[in-house]
């Protein structure tokens, strides 16, 4: 059997290809598609059949330009809606591959359409090798359920106790497992940066899959669930009907800063690309700084949405390329062009540069008083530990809680690690707050320098 996991950072998001006696089976693919297609063609392999977990609510799947080019089936679990070709399947169906076989187990919960699938292999003697989880069972945590419009989260949590109960952990302990997503991803709250585990390690050790009642999961599941990003439901009606093949997205232009500022008065949001110590050194005022190197593409979704036309500050025309097409793996289209020349360009036309301040933690410390200390961390992150005082303003809900904030005082940004308190920074500049300083190094700095933790 060859299994092989591409694993694509920016999203957190795993994809699968399974095959064997020259037959592949695809699960749950990018929306840039041709890693597959390479793949494949190198083991000799041709893809037949394309697997969906489920209608994927933080990326536009590539299934259907990917069906298009290879002539795959695409499989997906009954009651999906989806409009496109495809097999509605069931508890018990399988495909094979050969040999291999791949068993369908319907585990609703994280969505009502979601499934797993057992990969059985010959070579392990008939016993299940594995089971791809989709968004179901992560490594340390489970699905959110909170994303079907006509269910409720506690509905979604009591199907998700019975699906996880009933069906995947009545799988052997030493079967593999692999999810849809790792450490980063909105799907859930507490994912490992595992790529891996096995039935019986998460039975021991995922706080979701001890022994309770199924009430007393669903009060856990359903507590302090962090905001459902507004993009969410936009990616499952792409996911739905088929996205449009990449190829279809105009060329991305080369604007003059001048007409980049002119559109930005008129609306577009200008979307930085550049790590926070550039940004901070000095950016196009109001604009948004989303550093590609960390999960940009979510970032991106999360705080601009799908619907504002964008203009990208990027280091060079590679840059620009891969961040648009990373933001077209969550639906994001509407990317006008690229700054020509960049932060260069820009400030060789004449145009003015805003700068974001930076403070170490050595230096907040004992001036502390002077500042609003803002946290912009998940909720599970602060309560395992946060600096005294501080208020937490989680970056993905930061757009309608900033109003709370008093405009007039100077506000202290910080994160875990300095990546979101930067995107935090530079929402609350566009906002039109005063007193922005980021907090180099952000809490894992405070930490490491002993400072007080409550």
């Amino acid at each position: 059997m060859i299994f092989e996991q591409f694993y694509l950072g920016c999203l957190a998001h795993a994809s699968y290809l399974i095959g064997s006696d020259g037959v592949a089976a695809v699960v749950d693919p990018q929306r840039d598609v041709g890693i597959y297609l390479e793949a494949a063609r190198e083991r000799g392999l041709r893809i037949a059949h394309i697997i969906e977990t489920h209608l994927h609510a933080d990326f536009v799947s590539g299934h259907q330009e990917l069906a298009a080019l290879t002539g795959a089936a695409i499989y997906l679990g009954e009651g999906s809606g989806a409009t496109f070709p495809h097999h509605p399947v069931r508890d018990g169906d399988e495909i094979s591959l050969g040999r291999v076989r791949l068993r369908f187990l319907q585990t609703p919960g994280h969505t009502l359409e979601s499934v797993s699938v057992v990969v059985t292999d010959p070579e392990r003697g008939g016993a299940p090798a594995a089971v791809l989880t989709g968004d179901t069972l992560f490594i340390g945590d489970v699905g959110r359920p909170d994303l079907a419009e006509n269910h409720t989260p506690q509905e979604l949590a009591r199907l998700l106790y019975d699906s996880l109960r009933e069906k995947i952990l009545k799988l052997p302990d030493d079967v593999l497992v692999y999810p849809a997503h790792g450490a980063g991803s909105m799907c859930g709250r507490n994912i490992s940066a595992d790529r891996n585990s096995t039935i019986g390690r998460e039975r021991r050790t995922n706080y979701a899959l001890q022994p309770m009642e199924r009430e007393a999961f669903v009060a856990l599941m359903t507590e302090d669930l962090p905001p459902r990003p507004e993009y969410f439901q936009r990616d499952v009606d792409y996911n739905r009907r088929g996205a449009a093949p990449l190829e279809n997205l105009p060329p991305l232009a080369q604007i003059a800063p001048q007409e980049a500022l002119q559109r930005q008065r008129a609306g577009a949001a200008i979307l930085d690309t550049r790590a926070a110590t550039p940004f901070c050194s000095g950016h196009i005022p109001a604009s948004i700084d989303i550093g590609l190197s960390g999960q940009f593409a979510a970032w991106a979704g999360a705080v601009l949405g799908l619907d504002r036309d964008l203009i990208l500050v990027a280091d060079d025309d590679k840059t620009a390329d891969e961040a648009r097409m990373r933001l077209a793996r969550v639906g994001i289209e509407r990317v006008s062009g690229a700054v020509a020349g960049g932060i260069a360009g820009w400030a060789e036309a004449g145009l003015p540069l805003a700068i974001t301040q930076q403070t170490t933690v050595q230096d907040l410390a004992p001036q502390m008083d002077r500042f609003a200390i803002l946290d912009v961390r998940r909720p599970p992150e602060w309560k395992s530990g946060h600096i005294p005082g501080a208020l937490l303003h989680p970056l993905d809900g930061l757009g309608k809680t900033m109003d709370q904030l008093d405009r007039k005082q100077p506000v202290a940004v910080h994160c875990k690690g300095g990546y979101r308190s930067a995107i935090a920074c530079s929402l609350l500049e566009a906002a039109g707050f005063e007193g922005v300083v980021n907090v180099i190094g952000g809490f894992d700095a405070w930490a490491a320098a002993g400072l007080k933790v409550e």
